[in-house]
């Protein structure tokens, strides 16, 4: 069948063409370029391909050299982590195609070295999402930290010291998830997923699971950035180069929730998970402040680029509490924002590489008069900021509709507050852009009438794709909901 060998494929084609793009670039730097827009073609059909199979089919299990698990290596691919790949396959394919430009711009000679990590990156992130093993998810992890260090020290003195705390935080947070790796291996002698899963039940007592469970959720926080672990991801994300932010700021962190909800639902179950109310609480309680933390410092910003990274600190927070209210309604929203989020996040850091390479800056000021001078890219802005804001039928609405509802049937009234008060945040900070770019021209554009400069078709393209994507996904979330998100949710949920 066609879809056989897609799973190996998805990993295995951005990892050799990693190796080829930097053996072909010591040649010619212009023949990476070809190779890398190929790789993540391919991972991107891959995916697709595989998502439609799951849909179909169910649940795909791939032996990597014929070996049966749980001595050996498998891949498994349900509707869960078919999901995620598709987002962070077609997100990396867009950028790919959006970034071309500022890649010879920015980085220049180290052209070669940045599309080898890049494509170790998106191999180690697809990895992430569709390895059964717990070891190799954890390599894979490292894999794409290592890259996404070294990519974000390419940019400038600043970005160097923001990789390194970056290095810091992410070592810990790696070495949190793989003692936690390490006590269920003590405890079972099994690292594969789904014998740990039967293994694990009749040792919920043990306080060594218990420790292994919560060394894994620190670890897997501090990658996410969910408060109070988030101190590294503003810097690094803001200081990095275009390319670089425009591709993790769509695909880290939700990989990162994606780590966070397999271990909860498919290593343990929801009644161990959700056994101590006090925990639930805890983790919804540091999610609103999340929110509000992360919504009131982007408020405070004046730099485009670093406000979004303050408002991924916030989806981080509607995504970690939608999963730990415990029920349909809000991991179903937490999972569909994995899909918005990625889309908004990927849209907002394209426009801020639009920006800059017009502007060389992205101060609100820089935004004076760009409605006249690039209506497109501004139109693509809009549709965007409705979507963070909330505003049907874009995507965001829909997620944070349901994550609403769910706040609402778990009683974490606290939690539906945060949801609103910070969409009437996002209000008052997109509108506030949107006065400065429609209303305020620079002395002398307002003298004379301005001459429309778009960004490039390589650049504009896919942000409008984007866009455009954000009203199409609101219009099928139910069907998103119904055939991808509901079939992987445990029957031990609330409803």
């Amino acid at each position: 069948m066609t879809y056989l060998h897609s799973p190996i494929l998805i990993v295995a084609v951005p990892l050799l063409a990693s190796l080829l793009a930097g053996l072909l670039g010591l040649h010619n730097r212009k023949f990476s370029y070809p190779v890398v827009l190929l790789a993540v073609s391919v991972a991107a059909y891959e995916s697709v391909v595989t998502l439609i199979t799951v849909i179909n089919h169910g649940t795909i299990h791939y032996h990597i050299g014929g070996w049966i698990p749980p001595f050996g290596i498998e891949l498994v691919v349900d509707h869960l982590n078919a999901f995620v790949m598709v987002i962070v396959a077609v997100s990396s394919f867009l950028n790919v195609i959006y970034s071309k430009e500022s890649i010879e711009r920015e980085i220049g000679e180290k052209t070669v070295q940045f599309y080898t990590l890049y494509l170790l990156l998106i191999s180690g992130l697809l990895g992430v999402t569709i390895t059964g093993d717990m070891f190799n998810l954890y390599v894979l992890l490292e894999i794409s930290a290592i890259a996404t260090y070294a990519l974000i020290a390419i940019g400038n003195r600043r970005a160097v010291l923001a990789s390194f705390n970056y290095l810091i935080l992410g070592t810990v947070g790696a070495s949190f998830y793989l003692l936690g790796v390490g006590h269920l291996y003590i405890a079972t002698g099994s690292l594969n997923m789904a014998d740990l899963h039967d293994l694990l039940i009749p040792l919920y007592g043990s306080k060594t699971v218990l420790v292994a469970f919560i060394l894994m959720m620190g670890g897997v926080w501090i990658k996410m950035a969910f408060f109070p672990v988030h101190a590294w991801l503003p810097n690094a994300y803001t200081y990095a180069p275009t390319a670089v932010s425009s591709l993790i700021a769509p695909t880290m962190t939700k990989v990162s929730v994606y780590v966070m909800i397999r271990v909860m639902y498919s290593l343990f179950t929801p009644q161990f998970v959700f056994d101590n109310p006090l925990w639930q609480d805890a983790l919804v309680w540091c999610a609103v402040v999340a929110i509000f933390g992360g919504s009131l410092q982007a408020l405070a910003q004046r730099d485009f680029k670093k406000m979004l990274t303050y408002l991924i600190i916030t989806e981080v927070g509607y995504m970690v509490g939608g999963v730990w209210l415990g029920n349909r309604m809000g991991v179903s929203g937490a999972i569909l924002h994995i899909l918005n989020d990625a889309m908004m996040m990927l849209a907002l850091f394209f426009v801020a590489g639009i920006i800059h390479r017009k502007l060389q800056d992205h101060n609100f000021d820089s935004f004076k008069g760009l409605f006249r001078k690039m209506p497109w890219t501004m139109t693509a802005f809009v549709i965007t900021a409705l979507s963070m804001i909330g505003v049907p039928p874009t995507g965001g609405f829909f997620s944070k509709y349901y994550l609403i509802l769910g706040a609402i049937e778990a009683g974490k009234w606290h939690f539906m507050i945060a949801l609103l008060a910070s969409s009437l945040i996002n209000v008052v900070i997109f509108f506030r852009i949107i006065e400065i770019g429609y209303f305020k021209l620079t002395p002398e554009k307002s003298s004379e009438k301005s001459k429309i400069e778009e960004a490039p078709v390589s650049m504009l393209v896919p942000l409008l794709v984007v866009s455009v994507g954000l009203i199409i996904i609101g219009l099928y979330s139910g069907d998103i909901i119904t055939n991808i998100i509901q079939p992987f949710i445990p029957s031990g949920i609330a409803n």
